[in-house]
């Protein structure tokens, strides 16, 4: 492979970049890159510049692709790295195994001005350009002072229990997941009691995706699976120990699996990994319910703790584990199709929450009727923009809202502390602290501050709250409810972490949820996710700070996200919020309102009035907010549950049957404040029991262009499920950037989501197309894979290039020239190079021979010291692209008169092209000859 490390002309990038597709890496699409026409269509002349420091252009014979490389290694994440040119986004890159380096295959794209690349994960910028953070326009940590404790809770569910614990572990033969090449592990850490009385409720945990193999002693780990002779895996699977030793001393029998193997392959999965992580949680706890039938074949790890109760099951997962485990306990509920399923046999386990920990959602699909509490680490370097905040927000309006789904908001931790083996000084293997301090301190994060917490005090908070979701979810103990529902209570154990929580669902009913019915006055009505800074809740770029509310999606703007927006200099100006028709809060105790203030404000107060459909008024109360510890670097514009009781409303006689709007009345001199929604809310955990609701799955159908004619074919949608529900569609056109959002009503065996993609056949080469659908839950729906389409490919073979001298003998100051021509022309940009050779006559034109910004521009050489142009740099060439409908295109050489008196110089290059696989297919050789100025 070619590896000219140098700055190319952002001229020559944007000419094209011709890959055979998107899956060029791998049997399918990796991360469903865009098509080629969702990219920036400028034309060549309208770009400048160089590409920014660490970005170059590689490739031969696995085409042609983009790359990024860091200065320092990038440790493997669970966050998708992804290339960004501006706001538009070019694709996901796969990692190389030197940790530092980021590749790219294109289809056919340009990517539009070469200053505008970036690289984002996680909502936060990797490349050299986003090293310092986009301007803070906050106030700063320092003027707020340490926040005074919440009260104790009646019941601290981090105090171990009475039970003696055993500890073990069992390896079964591996098993082949739906696309991945490799087979994947099965191995676990158990963790029970030897002594509890009958059938025990069980916890299974998932690590995250973290680096899989490591030499001890030796380099950095490694993300390769199966891991290579020398190297062994990463024990993520052991680094819940705590954790699990606190449960099994409640009583729980745990299980951690390691999913290495889905770690080192997860890049062939369009979904980044979430069906397979299933799979394999219900593989294992199908194993589980082999051994609860025959305890005699159970490995002695599983015999030696108290017997299982699989109807008693809590899933915990970290990061990427986290939106496996959620997937988890959605395909338990809902089957998924057999051909993305790794698992087929029946259900024999009842899913009775998730605890999911700092996780991804690229789907946003949440599993709307299964309790879940979501740990958001403040210091999160990973997953830094918090996404897993949509497993609660997401919800909202899908269920009938009795399953409760919690947002624990812990300040000062960081992704990885929670996982003892990715933790340094407590791993086997290599590990770091995930959190980037840049060049100057965070005032938050950076180890050392007042805020940030050491690796012993996260792992305990952590500990404390995965237990008191087990005791809440599985063992229905509502005393611990005040813990995770909002109600400022304290676990001690945690101490001294400061750990904020708001919920929805339980015993809450919708009251105040913007969207483009509300009628918003004294305030605006804003989008969560919008690239126009007039609609957008906050500014994008991240200005003006980072919500995990407002974490992007697969498009911008988004319908269906909203929020309310609030700016006041002086008190006393309402913001009123009225839904379309009235709503009850009949039999509630309080409002509920989620509200965002910025990040080290204090003291917000804001005046809380109902007003019912007679236009009676009656102002509950006065609410204080303050925000949270934040800086440029945390996305801490997150939501303070304010809850206010309705007893003045009830004793003003106010109809709370027919509330029509809600205001909010500032009384601090001056602020900002976001209102997300409100709810009307009584104290309680009720029973959760499944809902009839429709399940969506959008698969990927790849077909043959044809050489004549229009064929249509659908997007493939499988509609399975109970009743009926409400989605929304999203499809994509190729060849622009326009998203067209529909909502659709589906219930099983319907034929409602129809996307008809017509695939023109020709006998012209060109590149795929991918036609692209995304889809959301909106309501009584639950939404599997999320995204798929129909990819048309390309089934016509490159045309021949040939060259002719256009002027191959020219005097010192002209240019050597040649014609690169087509056989026939085809759609879309053919690419070569013409490599530099050494002459095999007479003297070489060297670097002083030709202009200096050509040379520094397209070879990224200097001048001097003079050699020759085939030794300026390692293995240097010139890309040739004939754009797509031309036949041909011309390649010059400048040359510079210097005067001297000196023999004919000589220039000698191959023409390389690649054929519609990305082979290499050598072409002619040149020459080209350099004499004297008269």
């Amino acid at each position: 492979m070619i590896r000219v490390t140098r700055a190319v002309t952002a001229a020559t990038v944007l000419l094209a970049l011709a890959a055979a597709s998107p899956a060029a890496a791998s049997p399918r699409p990796a991360h469903a890159l865009p098509s080629a026409a969702s990219l920036s269509d400028a034309p060549p002349e309208r770009t400048a510049g160089k590409l920014p420091p660490g970005w170059e252009l590689t490739g031969t014979g696995a085409g042609k692709q983009l790359v990024w490389t860091s200065r320092e290694h990038v440790p493997m994440g669970d966050a998708r790295v992804e290339f960004y040119a501006g706001d538009r986004l070019l694709g996901r890159p796969v990692p190389a195994k030197d940790g530092r380096s980021f590749r790219l295959d294109f289809v056919g794209a340009r990517i539009g001005q070469a200053k505008e690349l970036r690289v984002m994960a996680g909502g936060r910028r990797l490349d050299a350009a986003g090293k310092d953070p986009a301007p803070w326009t906050g106030s700063p940590p320092s003027e707020q002072r340490a926040a005074a404790p919440f009260p104790a809770n009646g019941v601290d569910p981090g105090v171990p229990g009475r039970y003696r614990t055993v500890s073990g572990e069992y390896a079964l033969r591996s098993v082949r997941l739906p696309g991945f090449p490799a087979p994947v592990e099965m191995r676990a850490a158990v963790v029970g009691p030897a002594d509890a009385p009958g059938k025990r409720p069980v916890a299974l945990f998932l690590h995250g995706r973290h680096n899989t193999c490591f030499k001890p002693g030796g380099d950095g780990p490694a993300g390769d699976w199966p891991c290579k002779a020398g190297t062994q895996p990463v024990p993520s699977h052991r680094g819940y120990l705590r954790a699990q030793k606190l449960l099994a001393s409640q009583g729980y029998v745990t299980f951690s699996i390691s999913a290495n193997g889905i770690n080192g392959q997860d890049h062939f999965a369009e979904d980044g990994g979430a069906q397979a992580r299933s799979s394999l949680v219900r593989q294992h706890l199908a194993r589980w319910a082999d051994w609860a039938a025959g305890p005699a074949g159970a490995p002695a790890a599983v015999r030696a703790a108290s017997p299982a109760d699989l109807s008693r099951v809590l899933l915990i997962g970290h990061s990427r584990g986290g939106e496996g485990v959620n997937r988890a306990a959605l395909d338990s509920l809902y089957r998924p199709p057999a051909g993305q399923d790794g698992h087929r046999g029946k259900v024999r386990w009842n899913i009775r929450g998730t605890v999911l920990i700092g996780p991804t959602i690229f789907g946003h699909n949440p599993a709307p009727e299964v309790p879940s509490m979501t740990i958001l680490p403040g210091c999160d370097g990973d997953v830094s923009d918090l996404q897993g905040e949509l497993y609660v927000d997401g919800t909202r309006g899908v269920s009938r809202g009795a399953a409760l789904h919690s947002a624990v908001y812990m300040v000062g931790a960081n992704h990885n502390f929670f996982n003892s083996e990715w933790t340094p000084g407590q791993a086997e293997a290599p590990a770091d602290d995930d959190f980037w301090t840049g060049e100057t301190p965070d005032p938050v994060c950076t180890p050392g501050t007042r805020t940030r917490l050491t690796a012993t005090q996260q792992q305990a908070a952590g500990a404390t709250y995965i237990a008191a979701a087990a005791r809440l979810f599985v063992a229905a103990d509502d005393r611990v409810r005040p813990l995770l529902d909002g109600s400022d209570r304290r676990a001690p154990s945690a101490d001294p972490a400061r750990v904020l929580t708001h919920a929805v669902g339980a015993n809450r009913t919708t009251a105040f949820l913007p969207g483009p019915s509300t009628t918003v006055s004294g305030g605006r009505l804003c989008a969560q996710t919008d690239p126009d800074p007039a609609r957008a809740c906050l500014p994008p770029g991240g200005a003006g700070g980072r919500s995990p509310h407002f974490a992007s999606w697969e498009t911008s703007p988004e319908p269906g996200r909203d929020a309310v927006a609030m700016r006041w200099s002086r008190p006393g100006s309402a913001v009123s919020v009225r839904p379309v028709r009235p709503v009850s809060l009949a039999g509630s105790k309080a409002l509920a309102i989620r509200m965002i203030v910025p990040p080290n404000t204090t003291g917000t107060q804001l005046d809380v009035t109902l007003v019912d459909a007679s236009g009676r008024r009656s102002t509950l109360g006065r609410a204080r907010v303050d925000g949270l510890p934040g800086s440029e670097r945390t996305a801490s514009h997150w939501g303070r549950e304010i809850r206010v009781p309705l007893s003045a409303a009830v004793r003003s006689g106010l109809d709370l049957k027919r509330v029509k709007a809600l205001e909010l009345t500032p009384r601090s001199r001056s602020g900002r404040a976001w209102l997300m929604d409100a709810w009307g809310w009584s104290p309680g955990t009720p029973a959760v029991r499944p809902a009839v609701v429709a399940r969506v799955d959008i698969g990927r159908l790849s077909v043959r262009e044809g050489n004549s004619g229009v064929r249509i074919y659908r997007v493939p949608v499988r509609v399975t499920g109970q009743g009926s529900g409400q989605v929304r569609v999203f499809v994509a056109r190729p060849g622009t950037e326009e998203i067209t959002p529909r909502t659709v009503t589906v219930s099983p065996g319907s034929d409602t989501i129809r996307v008809p993609v017509p695939v023109r056949g020709n006998t012209r080469y060109g590149n795929d197309i991918a036609h692209d659908v995304f889809v959301k839950a909106v309501r009584g729906a639950a939404v599997g894979s999320h995204r798929g389409g129909v990819t048309a490919r390309n089934d016509d073979a490159m045309p021949t290039v040939r060259v002719k001298p256009v002027a191959d003998d020219v005097t010192e100051g002209r240019s050597l020239t040649w014609r690169v021509t087509l056989s026939a022309v085809a759609d879309a940009d053919v690419m070569g190079e013409l490599t530099f050779l050494p002459v095999d006559r007479g003297t070489e034109l060297s670097t002083l021979d030709v202009e200096r910004r050509w040379l520094e521009e397209s070879l990224g050489a200097s001048p001097t010291p003079a050699k020759p142009l085939s030794k300026a740099v390692e293995e240097p060439y010139l890309p040739v692209t004939i754009p797509a409908g031309e036949l041909s295109t011309e390649v010059t050489v400048p040359t510079v008169t210097d005067r001297v008196n000196e023999p004919k110089e000589w220039l000698k290059a191959r023409m390389m092209t690649y054929d519609e696989s990305w082979e290499p297919r050598p072409g002619p050789v040149v020459t080209g000859s350099v004499r004297n100025a008269p």
